[in-house]
């Protein structure tokens, strides 16, 4: 897979903001809070750092386990992970999915404790899934997994057990998107390539973060075995507000219509509602590139490709109620040396402790981390 490129110019200048900072209609303050402070909690001067741990406040973390819990199928090919999670949040429930190229498709066990390979379709244990999401069928509370391959153009939906159940091809050429310049650009022989999906009311959203596109498109879904593109798009290659210059994933946030897109270069989650109308920016700290946007109870996760100071690899940040509580550092407190960038995570309650479930990109590895 070819290396991708991140450049650092641009975003190493200035200070961290201490949260999610909320911009809309000329307003900016602190993502749920009414005051900003200047900086990050970080380690107080009497409080040396503690080895193998990581974080501020009532909120660290260490290993919990490392990629050796991975069955010796995952671990052959782990070096070119390049996805996400999805949580399995029901009652009673608690699984995690996910995926590696090569092996298949993974589910982690609610306990964190092991890991068992899915039955997967060959159609998809060839491409890269960028990305893991579970949604439940409205009619009968059915869950199913969607995984948008960003190299391959195809968005796949699959039962819990792996099973595939539909896969969507890129978008025919003159395929009526109410946005023209999608239409010009799929027309034009514009490619496809999906870096998120998730589902809401109806339908897949889905952004195209890796392409020069950049739009946010949706497709109708009847069943999980009957997906077929839409006509709503929004967003697009730029710097405006309701732009991205990567949309790198999409997320519904818990209990309502809205939508975070990550845009990464611009350190920014931007939310739309569910028929594409832009609402507000959350800013991430000065100089990092969020990934990703985890939502669990009064948490939120972003996890960074690159963070303020490369030197500590890349960090992963914890909200709680909109305030930044805890900065992770997988690479530089936790020794987990291919950490330099982090790619997707998320959060998870095993029995009364916290956990992050979390990826990194080039070279690809994989751990769990569990509150201290």
């Amino acid at each position: 897979m070819k290396k991708q490129t991140v450049s650092r110019r641009g975003f190493l200048q200035g200070s961290s903001a201490a949260g999610l900072a909320l911009v809309g209609s000329g307003e900016s303050r602190a993502f749920g809070q009414s005051q900003v402070a200047a900086t990050p909690p970080q380690a107080g001067a009497t409080q040396a750092p503690v080895p193998g741990i990581s974080g501020q406040g009532e909120m660290k973390f260490r290993v919990k386990h490392n990629s050796t819990l991975l069955p010796a199928a995952a671990q052959k090919v782990l070096v070119k992970a390049h996805g996400g999670f999805a949580v399995d949040r029901r009652p009673d429930r608690g699984e995690t999915y996910f995926f590696l190229i090569g092996a298949g498709i993974l589910q982690i066990a609610p306990d964190l404790n092991s890991i068992r390979l899915l039955n997967t379709a060959d159609a998809m244990r060839r491409v890269n899934l960028h990305d893991t999401t579970i949604w439940y069928d409205p009619k009968d509370g059915t869950p199913s997994l969607i995984f948008p391959a960003n190299d391959a153009g195809k968005i796949f939906t699959t039962t819990l057990d792996g099973t595939l159940l539909s896969t969507l091809d890129a978008p025919p050429p003159d395929h009526d998107f109410e946005a023209p310049e999608v239409r010009d650009y799929f027309q034009g022989g514009g490619n496809f390539a999906p870096t998120g999906a998730t589902y809401l009311d109806g339908l897949y959203y889905i952004s195209t973060g890796y392409s020069k596109l950049d739009y946010v498109l949706t497709a109708r879904v009847t069943a999980p075995s009957e997906v077929e593109w839409g006509d709503l798009a929004f967003g697009g290659k730029g710097d405006g507000r309701s732009q991205f210059q990567t949309a790198h994933a999409i997320t519904v946030h818990p209990n309502s219509t809205r939508l975070d897109v990550t845009d990464r270069p611009h350190s920014e989650i931007k939310q739309f509602g569910r028929y594409g109308h832009y609402l507000s920016t959350l800013k991430a700290p000065t100089g990092s590139l969020p990934c990703s946007i985890d939502y669990l109870d009064q948490y939120v996760l972003v996890p960074t490709l690159v963070g303020p100071d490369p030197s500590k690899g890349a960090p992963i940040y914890l909200y709680e109620d909109g305030r930044l509580i805890s900065t992770i550092f997988p690479k530089a407190d936790l020794g987990l040396a291919n950490f330099e960038h982090n790619h997707k995570a998320v959060l998870h309650k095993a029995g009364d402790k916290l956990c992050i479930v979390v990826q990194a990109w080039n070279p690809g590895d994989f751990a769990i981390l569990e509150e201290v």
